[in-house]
């Protein structure tokens, strides 16, 4: 197991994390081969209905067996007991989309990132007093980019990613990265509907490269 930083350390390398869910298991372990093909090295998996926990376990078999250096994250988790059926199943990190310190101390005492989704100053100002080093935006499109600039000064020793309303384009990415965000979640603007039902991997593979690139020249 990695340690937080090296967690961490990872998702700002990356500057993106791709989330999504299926119900299909196959289609859920297809798409994380897809994300790897294109070189993405950390993924949040969100558990957002009843065949996640199981998928989850799928897929942590097929990363152990075959996709060295993948961290494999779970994502919409509101409760202890989601939190430690997840730790149990090998979850590497672990993501909110609210501030519940209990879940904050279950996530941490088992060693693994904690990263909750806020909004507002006072819930940011909660999840960094209950020892998150990173937050999610969330829903970012409600508050856009702007609002990252006005708020960051205020918290110089967190990092934030902003999920939901992050474009694909180079323009969107840039307005976020500018405003001084270190990464981005992207979910169904990256892994559409199209795709999904449609089952395209090779086009998912292209476009996530191509996110990569414009990434890549982001400084």
């Amino acid at each position: 197991m990695k340690n937080q930083q090296d967690i961490i350390v990872q998702i700002r390398q990356q500057k993106m994390l791709p989330l999504y869910f299926h119900k299909d298991v196959q289609v859920s372990i297809d798409v994380l081969k897809a994300l790897y093909q294109a070189g993405i090295r950390a993924v949040e998996y969100t558990n957002r209905g009843a065949e996640a926990v199981a998928n989850f376990k799928a897929m942590r078999t097929i990363v152990n067996e075959s996709m060295p250096g993948m961290l494999l994250g779970i994502g919409t988790v509101k409760t202890v007991e989601d939190a430690e059926r997840f730790i149990k199943a090998g979850a590497d990190f672990i993501i909110s989309p609210v501030v519940y310190p209990p879940v904050a101390k279950v996530v941490q005492d088992a060693g693994l990132v904690w990263i909750p989704g806020c909004l507002t100053p006072t819930e940011i100002f909660t999840a960094e007093m209950n020892g998150a080093k990173m937050v999610k935006i969330f829903p970012g499109s409600v508050v856009g980019p702007s609002y990252i600039s006005a708020i960051k000064e205020l918290f110089p020793g967190l990092l934030f990613m902003p999920t939901g309303g992050v474009d694909t384009t180079a323009e969107n990415i840039k307005e976020w990265f500018d405003a001084g965000v270190v990464a981005v979640g992207m979910g169904s603007k990256l892994i559409t509907k199209k795709i999904l039902q449609e089952k395209q991997y090779d086009e998912l593979t292209r476009l996530t490269k191509v996110v990569q690139e414009i990434l890549i020249n982001i400084q």
